[in-house]
């Protein structure tokens, strides 16, 4: 099937994932054709979420488990963002890590001491806080404990919430606003809207004129603009069609039910 005019515009195509392609375990409508669709005209395709509790091969599996097609070098992760964030700092820094066993691995791999468990888990330079499913209210302690002591803190997102079968859950944003709130110290966070996360996606494309695809104005949106890039929205997640067409500095190009509706011709 065709593609809609939009894309006639774009080389490469960004999309989100929770919210944007699926919600829970089930793809958003006709997300798995539409993607097909991208990949047959020839548009490059690259997966770019704020969603730190999966690993990019987690991702990939997940992916291909709903009927997409997908490589490891398309999953761009704000876990991802984290690392090449530390990388860029002294390796041996003792870290606390809120977050998932992914998250775990992305601080060891960018060269840092996870102090985790051990006497000294308060006496880390560095906090990285992603939320995951497993996050228990005594986690929190050594992280304020340790910021409070001087250490950054570094974060996945400040996204409030995210999609699941069941509604909207805490994301994120809502455990960063705790420890923000305790220790009256502003985070940095890596992944959107902050550019890295898309500009990281870019580098492994091969040039071109780009579209993001999301479904948070705060986020998707908001982190296009900032890399340069247009965005359109999907009404599939978080935001609903009345704010979208609120939206201005930056406006979508394109606001649809769903991304088979922004992608392909009916």
């Amino acid at each position: 099937m065709p593609l809609t005019p939009l894309l006639a515009r774009y080389d490469n195509v960004l999309l989100d994932l929770d919210g944007c392609v699926w919600v829970g375990d089930a793809c958003t409508p006709g997300a798995a054709q539409a993607i097909s669709e991208l990949r047959s005209a020839g548009k490059n395709v690259a997966f770019v979420t704020n969603d730190a509790r999966r690993s990019p091969e987690e991702y990939v599996r997940k992916l291909w488990s709903l009927g997409i097609q997908a490589s490891l070098e398309e999953v761009v992760s704000a876990g991802g963002a984290i690392q090449y964030v530390l990388a860029e700092r002294p390796k041996g820094t003792g870290a606390y890590v809120i977050g998932s066993s992914a998250i775990f691995r992305h601080v060891a791999e960018a060269g840092h001491r996870i102090l985790n468990g051990t006497p000294r888990e308060s006496e880390a330079d560095v906090v990285v806080v992603a939320g995951h499913d497993e996050l228990r209210f005594a986690d929190l302690t050594p992280a304020i404990q340790a910021v409070l002591r001087g250490a950054d803190m570094i974060v996945s997102c400040r996204d409030r919430t995210f999609p699941t079968d069941d509604g909207l859950a805490p994301g994120t944003g809502a455990v960063v606003a705790a420890l923000e709130y305790a220790t009256q110290r502003t985070a940095i966070a890596v992944g959107k809207p902050a550019p890295q996360i898309f500009l990281t996606a870019l580098d492994r494309l091969d040039g071109g004129r780009t579209l993001v695809v999301g479904d948070r104005l705060e986020s998707d949106l908001a982190g296009a603009a900032a890399a340069g890039l247009d965005g359109a929205i999907v009404l599939t997640g978080v935001a609903d069609r009345t704010q979208a067409q609120a939206a201005e500095n930056p406006a979508p190009v394109k606001i649809a039910d769903d991304l088979h509706s922004l992608l392909v011709a009916s």
